[in-house]
Formats: C-alpha cells, structure tokens, sequence
C-alpha cells in the first residue's frame, strides 16, 4: 500500500515556473515507478510524466517534453516535477500516482495508487 500526497500547486502567469512534490508514505516507494497526470476541466485525466524506480529513466508526453523534469529521491519517498514556461493549456489538477513495472504505461488505469491532487492555474 503506498499513500501519495502532492503539494506545490499555486497560479503562475505564462511564462512562470512552478515545482510540484509528492511525497509518500511506505518503505516499498523505491520499487514503484511514479508518474504525474494531469486534468483540466471537462477533459480526461491525461498522462504528463513517469521516472523509474532507480531514477535513471524518465518519459514525457509531447506536450510538456523540454519544459518539465521529473526526479526523485528514493531516501525521502519524494518525487518532484518542475514545471518551466508554463502555459495557459497546463492549468489543470496535477495528480502523483504510483505503478509497478515500466514507466512507458501512459494510461490512468495503469497505475495504481494516487493522490488527491494539487491545483496548477496558469493566467495569460
């Protein structure tokens, strides 16, 4: 069982940054790959990032490739995504979700476990 809960979301005008955390609970966080979603209203829930377990791999939707990271450290349970030149188009609840296997699942049912969501509003 692993418990997420993001934190960092906040309004940002165009062109600003932002740098969300998840933080999770369990002594098994190493052995999950962990992804960020996101959902904007009226829309599906739509995948933004994953990194592996150990870190050394990470995948990006089309739309947020170059201007978002993803990192993680194993020792505190923590995975972060920092958001650079952020766009009216991101404004979205940005959720932390955890799955075992490969970090190349893009699909919400793929994962896991969640958190309840952060809110990112970017104004133009």
């Amino acid at each position: 069982q692993v418990q997420l809960i993001e934190s960092g979301g906040g309004l940002v005008q165009a062109g600003g940054s932002l740098r969300l955390s998840c933080a999770a609970s369990g002594r098994t966080f190493s052995t999950y790959t962990m992804g960020w979603f996101r959902q904007a209203p009226g829309k599906e829930r739509e995948f933004v990032a994953s990194i592996s377990q150990n870190g050394l791999s990470s995948y990006f939707a089309a739309s947020v490739k170059g201007r978002f990271t993803i990192s993680r450290d194993n020792a505190k349970n923590t995975v972060s995504l920092q958001m650079n030149s952020l766009k009216p188009e991101d404004t979205a609840v940005y959720y932390c979700a955890a799955r075992a296997g490969s970090l190349y699942f893009v699909r919400s049912r793929d994962y896991e476990y969640w958190g309840q969501g952060t809110q990112v509003t970017v104004s133009s």
